[in-house]
């Protein structure tokens, strides 16, 4: 009990030599221990990869989970040392109902097929975020954590060692600064006591062993600083990881989508009227009273295949009478006098049919719409090539 009381008392005192120098040299009445310029920039190097990281990572986590209650509830389950249940993302749960509301309206109908459709997309969506989400913690989020908690704690740690080991040693400066001014007044009064003496080896003594033990802690420091460059190395291929998985996250979402389109695209037809027509093969033959234009159209069935855009020509009968769809030969089809527009090409495109024209990502085509088509295609011209092109893929130009 007695030692333990001894130590306190010693450290308490230590503690209070450690308030005054810090108080007097915030009020510029001691001395302070510069470090070199060196060091003050590995300091400073430090706080900033800790600063950014902190963002960098708390910015990563609200991407990855925008949901804060979420957020809050895999930090708790993280702390308590436990794993975090598994989590439907938002596309699956779409994805749900979507299939669900489609076996309600009936999976046959067109708009039961649509869902079902979109749902199975939308669960495909989901389950890749589910993979970046998952590829992204353990190959970005839990290195940073990791320098964080660890690296950086040891850091702090030995930073606070070599703040007080300074604010020892500038003390002890301090202490034989003053001794010394002590033993030389006594000098000039003619009166040079042995106890001065002894208080200026006492003070240079302690000196030496603060210098001693502050040169120690600056080493054990500076190495720790000087290892924030591996720190750098290890982040900068953790990164390259999360681009990666991001990369493909997004290739995958792009991938889905299309399909989904194409899909979309080629069913259109059977749900909607005034579609392109895909083959010659599918116009019926034209009634009695047909226009020649229709007439000539048909009379192509029993030759080759030609693509075919529709022309929906001005409804003339009763008012609210559906507008007849005119199929005609692609390679008739003449360019408004007016009306036709340059067109760069976004991404790289496929024909589903022969109607269709297919795409290569930034070349030019001219483009044109025709009375009655589907607003969300376009007549595509390449030299002598014509078909119908999706607005999608395309960048007008004026």
């Amino acid at each position: 009990m007695d030692f333990n009381m001894k130590k306190l008392a010693s450290d308490a005192g230590v503690f209070f030599t450690r308030a005054v120098q810090f108080t007097e040299e915030k009020l510029g009445q001691a001395e302070k221990t510069e470090l070199d310029a060196h060091f003050e920039n590995l300091l400073v190097r430090a706080d900033n990869t800790k600063n950014w990281t902190e963002k960098i990572l708390r910015q990563t986590e609200v991407l990855l989970q925008p949901n804060p209650s979420a957020r809050v509830e895999e930090f708790l389950y993280e702390k308590l040392d436990r794993k975090v249940p598994s989590r439907v993302t938002n596309g699956e749960l779409l994805a749900q109902y979507m299939t669900e509301a489609a076996n309600d309206f009936g999976p046959t109908s067109p708009y039961g097929k649509t869902l079902i459709k979109v749902g199975e997309t939308e669960r495909r969506l989901g389950g890749a975020e589910r993979d970046f989400i998952h590829s992204s913690s353990i190959n970005f989020l839990n290195p940073l954590r990791n320098f964080l908690e660890g690296d950086w704690r040891t850091i702090s740690k030995e930073r606070r060692i070599l703040q007080n080991r300074r604010l020892d040693l500038d003390a002890c400066k301090a202490r034989l600064k003053k001794a010394k001014a002590a033993e030389a007044k006594a000098a000039c009064e003619g009166d040079v006591p042995q106890l001065w003496s002894d208080e200026v080896e006492k003070a240079e003594h302690e000196l030496r062993v603060a210098q001693t033990e502050f040169d120690r802690q600056a080493e054990v420091t500076r190495l720790l600083l000087e290892g924030i460059s591996s720190t750098h190395v290890n982040h900068l291929r953790c990164l390259h990881e999360f681009a990666e998985a991001q990369t493909t996250y997004y290739a995958q979402c792009y991938q889905y989508m299309l399909d989904l389109q194409k899909q979309l695209g080629n069913s259109r037809g059977e749900m909607l009227p005034g579609t392109f027509v895909g083959n010659a093969e599918s116009v019926s033959p034209p009634p009695d009273n047909a226009s020649p234009t229709v007439a000539a159209a048909a009379s192509s069935v029993a030759g080759p295949a030609v693509p075919t855009i529709p022309v929906v020509p001005t409804a003339v009968g009763a008012p609210g009478s559906a507008p007849s769809v005119e199929a005609l030969n692609a390679s008739d089809v003449k360019p408004p006098a007016s009306g036709t527009r340059k067109a760069r090409v976004l991404y790289d495109y496929e024909a589903a049919d022969s109607s269709e024209l297919s795409l290569l990502s930034d070349e030019m085509i001219t483009v044109y719409s025709l009375p009655g088509m589907d607003p969300d295609w376009l007549v595509g011209e390449r030299g002598n090539q014509k078909g119908k092109v999706p607005v999608t893929y395309l960048e007008l130009l004026s």
